[in-house]
């Protein structure tokens, strides 16, 4: 099954002939972005880490356990890999101004792809004013920091609730994953990590061996492209998707060596049915990812009923319905993940996707809501939004309008289906078990909502 590549005007403009043409034309020029490789280093140059504190002394330590070259100070005109800035101690807006300004004086020196994290703690209307003012800032400045980084450099946050440490599992996961290649098309996002929950892995390379994961809707495009990461990382995969899409559903189950289950998941057994099998082959059921989704756009004032109710039982009900079996059922009770495919429709809008933008935002719903019902048996759920993603669906959409879309984000691309999937591993390990109730929007900073 082949998959699809960077766009070629992203190839053109990034060397030779190309790269002039586009700086003398004041074109857009997107980097080919430094996406995931087992075999490369987790950073292609040291890491500096800013801040004051023990929770940034500990912080550095831990990236020297991972054999990376840290720095406390900047060298000038040393290419970076990344910069961290640890945030996690400060009370007042004031005490943002030293820790910025020595960031900013080394955005210069960053080398291409790099990775730019704040690490600080979320604001609330409980907290003193001051407080909430200065942990409230980090959010206006990663936000704009991510819009003016270059070269495919991303920039991203991490948010500890108060008592969970700089070192906690879930912490570190979350840094890993926004310092790789995993993370190439998230940016100007937060991550928040509300408990010291979560295992690192043995093994980075594979940190779901040993887990069983189902994927619906993974005949094609996103959904096949997630049982393929998931099934890298080890899990054993059954992929699902209706029985018109049988063939492609058992090409994907071929290459992942997995199962492949024909099922429309709007019947009301559906979950029962993918339970008995995932209990029948492998005894367990360890991750459930609700990728299956369905678009039937029209104005609202052209909606008919059947476009309307189409979506909402595949987008939602579905999710809902499966979810209700899940969290009763023996085999999901030994600390289980549940990811659910939203969509940037479901933040921001989308002209003519009332339908489909009312189920994402659903999903959004669903997630916040269900993440306390599975505190009990350590389990986390998370949705992940994805922007404009490259794939057979979107390449049908008219050449202009299709270009103006791709570059309507802050790395001036369209996504793959590949950097939706690789959120989702680290939503479905359990280097993310201290993470739930999250909406991570992977759209390359999209200018619609957050």
């Amino acid at each position: 099954m082949a998959r699809i590549k960077a766009d070629k005007y992203t190839e053109f403009v990034s060397a030779g002939f190309g790269k002039d043409l586009a700086k003398r034309l004041g074109l857009p020029q997107p980097a080919i972005l430094r996406r995931f490789d087992p075999a490369a280093p987790l950073l292609t140059g040291p890491v500096l880490v800013v801040g004051k504190g023990s929770g940034a002394d500990a912080l550095a330590q831990a990236l020297l356990d991972w054999q990376l070259d840290v720095r406390r100070t900047a060298t000038p005109k040393q290419k970076l890999g990344g910069i961290i800035l640890v945030l996690d101690e400060i009370s007042d807006p004031t005490e943002l101004s030293e820790p910025v300004r020595t960031v900013g004086a080394s955005l210069r020196d960053l080398a291409a792809n790099a990775r730019v994290l704040t690490i600080s703690r979320p604001s609330s209307a409980a907290q003193d004013p001051a407080l909430a003012a200065a942990r409230h800032g980090v959010d206006g400045f990663l936000r704009s920091l991510a819009k003016e980084l270059r070269a495919g450099g991303t920039a991203n946050g991490i948010l500890l609730e108060d008592g969970v440490p700089t070192t906690a599992p879930s912490a570190l996961g979350a840094l890993r994953f926004f310092l790789s290649g995993r993370s190439a098309f998230v940016d100007g996002q937060f991550v928040t990590v509300s408990s010291e929950k979560g295992e690192l892995p043995a093994d980075w390379a594979r940190p779901l061996a040993g887990k069983v994961a189902v994927v619906t809707g993974a005949a094609r495009g996103i959904g096949a492209a997630i049982a393929r990461t998931l099934a890298r990382d080890g899990a054993e995969v059954i992929v699902v998707d209706v029985p018109a899409a049988g063939d492609h559903l058992a090409a994907v189950a071929n290459q992942v060596r997995g199962t492949a289950v024909q099922l429309d998941i709007t019947r009301d057994d559906a979950a029962e049915r993918l339970l008995a099998h995932a209990a029948e082959r492998y005894g367990r059921l360890d991750i459930v990812v609700h990728n299956a989704g369905i678009t039937r756009d029209r104005l609202l004032a052209n909606m008919d009923p059947g476009r309307w109710e189409s979506v909402m039982a595949v987008n939602i009900a579905s999710q809902l319905r499966m979810n209700r079996a899940l969290l009763a059922s023996d085999l999901f009770q030994n600390r289980p993940h549940i990811v659910s495919v939203a969509s940037t429709s479901g933040i921001a809008g989308n002209r003519g996707q009332t339908n489909y933008a009312a189920s994402k935002a659903g999903v959004i719903g669903m997630v916040r809501a269900t993440a306390p019902l599975l505190d009990g048996v350590d389990g986390t759920i998370n949705a992940v939004a994805p922007g404009f993603i490259v794939t057979e669906m979107t390449a049908k959409i008219p050449f202009a309008t299709r270009e103006v879309a791709r570059r309507l984000n802050s790395l001036l691309q369209g996504g793959l289906p590949e950097d939706v999937a690789e959120t989702i591993a680290f939503f479905a390990s359990e280097s993310a078990g201290g993470i739930s109730g999250n909406v991570l929007r992977v759209c390359g900073q999209n200018m619609v909502g957050q």
